[in-house]
């Protein structure tokens, strides 16, 4: 089931968000950048932030399983520009649907929105992730780099069914 998020969801939002980036960034950054107490803390304020928007600011879905937050998925429009700011699925959930129907939900309400285009970054060393993003119609920005070590890739967002 995907449903919008609540506050009473965060710290559990804010787990699944730590575990999942440990399966992309171990190895390749220090632990302190993406796991311990005041990293958790940092993520769970950021979430915080996120679900006490408003809706004309973006929105923040959580996938549940039997009660269970299985994946959290966010995104933010600001001076016109629609960004998909995260998307995590629970690594012991992966290739069940779960980023699929999160990334379903975004997209319906972009094109309720009249969104035509929205915008991510994804880390580089990311691969799972960009292979995600590709079956999903991303394609990566064409001469640009994101800052750092992230690609930045745009969707398209057709209108709906019947326009």
């Amino acid at each position: 089931m995907i449903r919008t998020a609540r506050p009473a969801d965060l710290d559990a939002m804010a787990a699944l968000h730590t575990r999942a980036r440990a399966t992309y960034y171990q190895g390749r950054l220090p632990p302190e950048a993406y796991a311990g107490a005041a990293e958790l803390a940092r993520t769970r304020e950021g979430w915080s932030r996120a679900v006490a928007r408003s809706a004309a600011d973006g929105g923040v879905l959580c996938a549940e399983r039997d009660g269970r937050i299985t994946g959290v998925a966010a995104y933010r429009t600001a001076e016109g520009e629609t960004t998909l700011t995260q998307l995590h699925v629970d690594p012991d959930q992966w290739r069940r649907g779960t980023g699929s129907a999160l990334h379903a939900a975004c997209l319906d309400a972009w094109r309720r929105a009249g969104t035509a285009r929205v915008r991510l970054e994804v880390y580089e060393h990311n691969l799972r992730a960009q292979a995600f993003y590709a079956r999903q119609g991303w394609l990566p920005e064409p001469g640009a780099a994101a800052p750092g070590s992230h690609r930045v890739l745009w969707l398209a967002v057709a209108p709906p069914s019947g326009e």
